[in-house]
């Protein structure tokens, strides 16, 4: 068969055909766009929570919500962003236990992590865990301890940076058990666990999601986690107190923040937006492989978390003596 093609057909196609694309455009234009900061780089545990619900949170609230790694400072430079943000739910940070430690680590912030934000959405916690190079040579908490207090100033521990969960909980750690080690700070908890998995670093405690995955591997053991009860994830491993040194927890929550301006019916909505997501199976899953323990509280039962979690920051970090300036 044999096509005919005049000019009036092909000018009404052209235009039926930009007519039809302009139409996603128009529509792409209209719609709401949500920045949730992440303030460490790719492939870090915030990053990682925050890549395995964006999507599903945008559907929910009828928006695009885009993940934007602002990495730097311990955190603080994505947080100082947020804290100056436009107040009108539009950005977002998806903060963690290292907001709050970073409020006592650093001597001046631009900004105040209690009170330039407001809670918006909890969505869930997550253990730590201490692990070692297999080269150290020690089977438990308690031969770790004995084998760094035989050598005080011999060995390193590796962190996401400074002012990072993971060198405070190490800090807090050293402190109470009355041990001296070298901090190396990296750019994320992958690259600090890269460091004790290829030898160059001894220790690391790090989030249940950095390590889960190595339990098998030989070049690295993990010898406890550091909640209040052994970890979901990794039931075989003692806690820290069970193990070698009482009385020492340490865990984090992860969370969305708003700058505090922000009007309560947009954080119900977000919230609400949220929680719907949370309830999903399907991302409790997702959220479970990463070593996170889904949670779901309205805006004033995460805003009392908030409160309390920061006077528990305040101690904790006062007790390990750790400073960035």
């Amino acid at each position: 068969m044999t096509l005919r093609y005049t000019r009036r057909s092909v000018l009404a196609a052209s235009a039926g055909a930009l007519a039809a694309s302009a139409l996603p455009h128009a529509a792409f234009a209209q719609q709401r766009v949500i920045h949730l900061v992440v303030p460490y780089g790719t492939g870090a545990v915030q990053d990682t929570v925050a890549r395995a619900f964006n999507n599903e949170l945008g559907t929910a609230l009828g928006a695009a919500v885009l993940v934007e790694n602002r990495a730097g400072a311990g955190g603080t430079v994505g947080a100082a962003q947020v804290a100056k943000a436009p107040p009108d739910g539009n950005t977002l940070v998806l903060a963690a236990a290292s907001h709050h430690i970073a409020g006592f680590l650093y001597s001046k912030l631009p900004y105040d992590p209690l009170k330039d934000f407001v809670g918006v959405a909890n969505l869930g916690n997550t253990g730590y865990v201490l692990a070692v190079a297999s080269g150290l040579n020690v089977a438990s908490t308690a031969d770790f301890i004995k084998e760094v207090k035989a050598n005080p100033g011999k060995y390193n521990y590796a962190s996401a940076g400074n002012g990072s969960a993971t060198h405070l909980a190490m800090a807090s750690f050293l402190s109470k058990a009355g041990l001296t080690m070298t901090h190396i700070p990296t750019k994320s908890t992958g690259e600090a666990v890269n460091e004790v998995l290829a030898g160059r670093v001894q220790a690391v405690i790090s989030s249940t999601i950095g390590v889960v995955g190595f339990q098998a591997d030989p070049r690295v053991k993990l010898l406890a986690s550091t909640g209040p009860q052994r970890s979901p994830f990794l039931p075989e491993l003692p806690t820290v107190g069970e193990s070698g040194l009482p009385g020492y927890v340490f865990d984090s929550w992860f969370g969305l923040l708003a700058p505090a301006a922000t009007p309560k019916a947009e954080i119900d909505k977000l919230n609400a937006a949220t929680n719907k997501v949370l309830a999903d199976p399907a991302i409790q899953e997702r959220f479970r492989r990463l070593g996170v323990e889904p949670r779901t509280q309205t805006p004033e039962q995460f805003q009392k978390l908030l409160r309390a979690d920061w006077d528990a920051a305040g101690a904790v970090v006062k007790a390990s003596g750790a400073k960035v300036d």
